[in-house]
């Protein structure tokens, strides 16, 4: 219902931005600042998706918790789309997702109100190369079915004199 919502007022709110930006300073002046948001943003989400993902393998790498990059990365991600998307609504949401105080906000309460069901991580099955553990053992018969001149027990045709 939510996403209804936001998909039917993001555009509304848009085109009236459109109209009373566009009457104060003119259509030229309202689209080269449109432009200029979307190169300025596509830079600073470049940077600091840079750093986000150099935060990340420094996570990895000292075996610390990787959430908070991976969700810093995440909204850097969701501030591009949004600064790409043409109109000053969705360029001023964008720019505060690059903020980091903002991100950090976003995160503690993300974090306080989203609740992990369950989480598992490793391997869930057996070790590549060894047998299902435990009782999982499969029996069945086979018969063969290959032609009886592609048998490798018979001579090939190659090997006949």
């Amino acid at each position: 219902m939510w996403l209804l919502i936001a998909f039917i007022a993001v555009p509304m709110i848009e085109i009236a931005l459109f109209i009373q930006v566009g009457g104060l300073i003119g259509i030229w002046w309202t689209l080269l600042i449109v432009l200029g948001t979307a190169i300025t943003g596509s830079y600073l989400v470049r940077n600091q998706g840079l750093r986000e993902m150099a935060n990340l393998q420094r996570s990895f790498s000292e075996l610390d918790d990787p959430t908070e990059p991976l969700a810093n990365g995440a909204m850097i991600l969701f501030a591009g789309a949004l600064l790409l998307t043409p109109g000053f609504f969705t360029d001023v949401v964008g720019l505060s997702f690059l903020v980091p105080a903002v991100r950090r906000a976003a995160f503690v309460w993300a974090k306080a109100n989203i609740k992990v069901k369950s989480f598992t991580m490793g391997q869930q099955g057996p070790a590549p190369g060894q047998p299902p553990s435990g009782d999982r053992v499969i029996d069945g018969d086979f018969k063969d079915v290959t032609p009886q001149k592609n048998r490798p027990d018979t001579p090939s045709e190659w090997t006949r004199h």
